[in-house]
């Protein structure tokens, strides 16, 4: 199935200022049907859920819709669907409800590869629980995250593991399920921050082997949110603080104050969009979604081997996105420019391509590059051929 790129560009207003945008991984642009839901859900009566006043039941229908939109999305059940503010917040959440079981003695596995928020929150509970966090590193020349270097840092203590589904800053995508079965295997939970790969990938939480998963919509064409995925029967068993006349069913019990009706409206939208791009492929919301995925992976992975192609062909560039399994994010340095300049090059030809460590701070100081990293080319559904060949062209301009 061959995606309609142009027709997915005439619907995303803002690629109407003809820069060619490489910023997908920091937050795509949004579709005009995404928008739309935005403001007809805040045109819309609105109230606190219930089922008395039109307003209760436009917004009862809202969270429910979103519910099941993202349990297609992710392939769990809507009740193991938890919405807040951003991943962060939510990581931050669950990072403390968890702890709240840990002590002396028990350790915490994180990665070096991964984005801080998929970091700093289980450094943090870990401390203040007194429990050990125990690192896992990652291969800077070759960019891999092997289940081995997870398994080295396991034992009979360890509580839970953090790890990247994909690595926000080179694209880098472990072999989770594997990864599954050994932090299972000495009877520890996988936390996944599926932020970056939710992007470019069909994501299914028991295939991955995920106990909890967050993503954000904002990073797949929707709005600024936060999305927490659990399986059910794990969220009965925690107990987060909470205020004392807020539901305490799941998965309310996880969700602090009222939620934002208008974002969630957009959010489905955008899980619809998404499944829109395979009208052709048939089923369920779910079924189009896994070939819509499917086609995004391979139209993105053609574009990513251009770019590949067209920076060897430059030279005097270093790319430090060199896994086997990747996500079509590049991160690269110029020779003679600090990458704040390339940055800002790029953008006096009309090409976005920030530069940065993207919060992924132990990955970037891993990889030599320090707290000021590289620039960062990431693709989107909209991206286009055009956007590739002017970002080529651009570079060649900056390096000759």
């Amino acid at each position: 199935m061959a995606l309609d790129i142009a027709a997915i560009r005439a619907r995303t207003p803002a690629l109407k200022s003809g820069t060619a945008r490489f910023d997908a991984p920091g937050g795509t642009q949004t579709p005009q049907p995404v928008i739309d839901a935005i403001a007809e859900a805040l045109t819309g009566p609105l109230a606190n859920r219930g089922t008395v006043t039109e307003g209760e039941r436009h917004a009862d229908r809202i969270v429910t819709e979103a519910r099941a939109a993202l349990g297609d999305l992710l392939g769990v059940s809507p009740r193991g669907v938890v919405f807040g503010r951003s991943s962060t917040q939510l990581a931050y959440d669950l990072s403390r409800t968890l702890a709240k079981d840990w002590s002396t003695g028990d350790e915490v596995v994180v990665t070096r590869l991964d984005h801080d928020s998929n970091i700093r929150p289980w450094v943090q509970a870990a401390e203040a629980a007194g429990a050990t966090v125990r690192w896992a590193d990652f291969d800077p020349a070759t960019g891999e995250l092997e289940p081995g270097h997870i398994e080295a840092v396991l034992s009979a203590r360890t509580r839970l593991v953090a790890v990247t589904a994909a690595s926000n800053l080179i694209g880098t995508r472990p072999d989770l399920p594997a990864v599954a079965r050994l932090t299972h295997g000495v009877g520890a939970l996988l936390h996944v921050d599926a932020v970056h790969y939710a992007s470019h990938a069909a994501v299914d939480l028991a295939a991955l082997g995920a106990d909890t998963l967050v993503c954000s919509p904002y990073k797949f064409l929707g709005p600024h949110l936060g999305v927490l995925a659990a399986r059910p029967e794990l969220l009965e068993t925690l107990r987060p603080d909470k205020l004392l006349p807020s539901a305490d069913t799941i998965p309310e019990r996880f969700e602090l104050g009222t939620l934002p009706y208008e974002l969630l409206a957009g959010t489905r939208a955008a899980v619809d969009f998404l499944a829109d791009l395979a009208p052709e492929a048939g089923g369920g919301r779910r079924q189009r979604l896994i070939a819509a995925f499917t086609a995004l992976e391979e139209y993105e992975d053609a574009l990513r081997g251009r770019i590949e192609r067209g920076l060897a062909e430059l030279g005097g560039i270093t790319v430090y996105s060199r896994a086997a399994r990747r996500t079509p994010t590049l991160l690269f340095t110029v020779g003679g420019l600090a990458p704040a300049e390339v940055y800002r090059r790029l953008a006096e030809h009309g090409v976005d391509a920030p530069a940065g460590s993207f919060y992924a701070l132990e990955a970037s100081r891993r990889l030599g590059l320090g707290d000021g990293g590289g620039v960062r080319v990431g693709l989107a559904p909209y991206t286009s051929e055009e956007d590739v060949d002017r970002l080529l062209a651009a570079l060649a301009a900056i390096t000759v």
